[in-house]
């Protein structure tokens, strides 16, 4: 089973952290080891004095496949969870400036927080799905998935023609705006469509 992770996929997220708009899906993996389930803690790690929470829609791929043409993309999935990529800011600073790959900053242990997964069928068409995160009880980001730069089918085409997608693999779709530090002591609560999705406290 493998994480695979979209970067820049919200515009305003993009504009946020001055990066360019990508001309087509910036992909990257985490291990399996970096999976948080639901309700679990994070304890802040010793490597990192740094760390954001940017909550993104996963997607579980239901079933084996390839070359996945766009149209045929969407019988790929049944449900969705609320996840938080962990990153380590000033790692990944570090790494960007030398031109070095991220995995240091992005695939560390705990680093994919992963919410209950919801039926597709109990939910808002993918296409527009709200979601929404809270720390210590305020809302800090919100988000649609209409605001993506690439849609999820699209994504899933595009990363099948790189790798075999398998039932199990979670694809983590990427992050609006209004990202922010992690710190001991904060819990963080995250909805999909006013559903509570996912919970994670951090130690």
């Amino acid at each position: 089973m493998k994480i695979i992770c979209v970067g820049r996929n919200y515009v305003k997220h993009i504009e946020e952290l001055k990066n360019e708009v990508p001309t087509e899906p910036v992909i990257f993996l985490k291990p399996d080891s970096s999976i948080l389930l639901d309700g679990k803690p994070f304890f802040y790690p010793e490597h990192s004095q740094n760390i954001h929470y940017e909550a993104e829609i996963v997607v579980k791929i239901a079933k084996n496949g390839k070359h996945i043409e766009e149209r045929f993309a969407h019988t790929y999935y049944q449900e969705v969870a609320l996840g938080i990529d962990l990153t380590a800011r000033d790692t990944q600073d570090k790494l960007k400036l030398k031109g070095l790959p991220w995995e240091l900053s992005k695939a560390f242990d705990g680093s994919a927080v992963v919410g209950s997964f919801i039926p597709l069928e109990e939910l808002p068409p993918l296409t527009q799905l709200p979601f929404d995160l809270h720390k210590n009880g305020v809302p800090v980001q919100q988000g649609n998935t209409s605001q993506m730069i690439y849609p999820i089918d699209r994504i899933i085409s595009f990363v099948s023609q790189y790798f075999m997608l398998r039932q199990g693999d979670m694809l983590f779709t990427g992050t609006p705006s209004g990202v922010g530090p992690i710190a001991v002591g904060d819990l963080f609560q995250g909805h999909i469509d006013g559903r509570p999705s996912l919970r994670c406290a951090i130690k």
